[in-house]
């Protein structure tokens, strides 16, 4: 099963320092039919103008990967972590039995990252922290292992969070193909972030999405594409 959606038709939040397409429910966008993807709770496209952010606040059980599509992305937390990531890059934070972190644009230039938070496989982890700088060239025209279950070591991903997921990344160049298979009883959520593709078909511009079940597919860049994927048990 392939369900395609146009990201016209998503949750929308603007506060001037701060643009954000919401996939699912969140902020002051609800839809009680579109809540979660299995343990999917939250993928925001967010744009953050340089000079602000968002403030310090908290989070509790659940575990939260941030991907840098653009620009700068400074995260500092109550467990005296201070760090600064860009394009391509990706950063994790179990919040388990409490944190609060603040995540700040002090570039020059408009941050677009992914927020994504998916439940966390059991309650009160002890908060940890973790970033990679991944090299960009390692996603051209193949998926890139970004991070896994922290049970999976068949996985070479080195981000391991609390729940049976794998995401990935590529960066497919404009003719180029990359298949995906989702086996039998695992679901996955396909985001363009930038160019145009086809998938089984199935025609996405920058910011659609593709929820893919049981199905293997076939991915054609109509144009340089850059991709992320979360791959996860059905539910």
């Amino acid at each position: 099963m392939l369900r395609a959606i146009d990201s016209s038709a998503m949750g929308r939040g603007i506060h001037g320092w701060l643009d954000s397409h919401f996939h699912f429910s969140f902020a002051e966008y609800y839809n009680p039919e579109n809540i979660n993807f299995g343990v999917l709770r939250v993928w925001n496209d967010d744009i953050v103008l340089p000079g602000t952010g968002f403030d310090t606040h908290p989070h509790a059980n659940m575990e939260i990967l941030s991907y840098v599509v653009e620009g700068e992305l400074s995260h500092a937390d109550s467990m005296g972590n201070e760090h600064t990531l860009t394009r391509g890059q990706v950063q994790y934070m179990s919040a388990g039995t409490g944190v609060t972190h603040s995540e700040y644009n002090h570039g020059k230039v408009p941050l677009r990252f992914f927020q994504i938070w998916i439940f966390a496989d059991a309650k009160d982890y002890p908060p940890n922290y973790g970033d990679h700088r991944f090299a960009w060239d390692d996603r051209i025209d193949k998926w890139l292992s970004i991070a896994t279950g922290v049970n999976n070591t068949a996985s070479p991903a080195p981000i391991h969070i609390h729940q049976d997921i794998n995401m990935y990344a590529s960066y497919l160049r404009a003719g180029n193909t990359l298949p995906f298979e989702v086996a039998p009883g695992r679901q996955a959520y396909l985001v363009i972030a930038e160019g145009k593709a086809r998938v089984s078909g199935i025609g996405l511009h920058a910011r659609d999405a593709l929820e893919i079940v049981d199905e293997y597919v076939d991915i054609e860049a109509l144009e340089d594409a850059h991709m992320v994927i979360i791959e996860m048990a059905q539910g």
